[in-house]
């Protein structure tokens, strides 16, 4: 029982250590390579996640979790529309900080970007976050303990950005679907969530448009 709580423990340290490398490298690196490293950090976390849960490698996605994943999505999405202009009102740089993150949705093609955000990207972090991360931390310390701590997780690998509206953003969305998942929601539904949520918020309806969209 020692030795499997040690190698539980040896696995979360290696997961976070990894993400926080990663996410490092990719807020860090140069912006027009930003979308390659995020792929990049999807396809490793998520890869790890799958490899060590077995019970992840059994995710399925019903009619259910295609509804509830749905109007969650919707209910985050609300929820950033009334940050977006509290960050703007309070914030000195919260209004330049939020462009300059729907900025990079210029680096790629926007099919592209909801290819790599609806495949890859937002269902990779579910795995790890909250199928990986979560699921370790709960089974030391808790439902509730587990929640709060794979938020903080969450939101400090964002700290490398530099951006402190993108760490507050992370952090929020990071608490939403972490409770949910405390809740009781199973992964297929987090995944449908994460990826509507992605691709509503980023490049379907923005909270604000680019000042260059605004002009044109």
């Amino acid at each position: 029982m020692a030795k499997r709580r040690f190698e539980s423990l040896g696995f979360l340290g290696l997961g976070l250590g990894l993400a926080f490398v990663l996410f490092g490298l990719t807020f860090r690196g140069p912006r027009k390579r930003f979308w390659d490293r995020m792929t990049g950090a999807g396809i490793a976390l998520g890869g790890l996640s799958l490899a060590t849960q077995s019970e992840l490698r059994k995710t399925r996605i019903g009619l259910r979790d295609i509804l509830l994943g749905i109007t969650s999505a919707g209910v985050l999405y609300g929820i950033f529309q009334i940050g977006d202009r509290i960050a703007r009102r309070i914030l000195p740089q919260g209004g330049s900080q939020i462009e300059s993150i729907y900025g990079l949705k210029r680096l790629r093609p926007r099919e592209e970007l909801m290819l790599r955000l609806g495949l890859i990207t937002a269902p990779a972090e579910e795995l790890f976050w909250r199928g990986f991360v979560q699921n370790h931390f709960t089974r030391r310390v808790g439902r509730w303990w587990g929640t709060v701590l794979s938020t903080a997780a969450y939101g400090g690998a964002h700290i490398a950005s530099g951006n402190f509206t993108l760490i507050g953003a992370a952090t929020v969305a990071g608490a939403f679907w972490s409770a949910m998942a405390g809740l009781g929601f199973p992964m297929g539904t987090l995944i449908v969530s994460h990826v509507v949520w992605d691709n509503l918020i980023f490049l379907i309806a923005p909270t604000a448009p680019l000042k260059e969209e605004v002009s044109a």
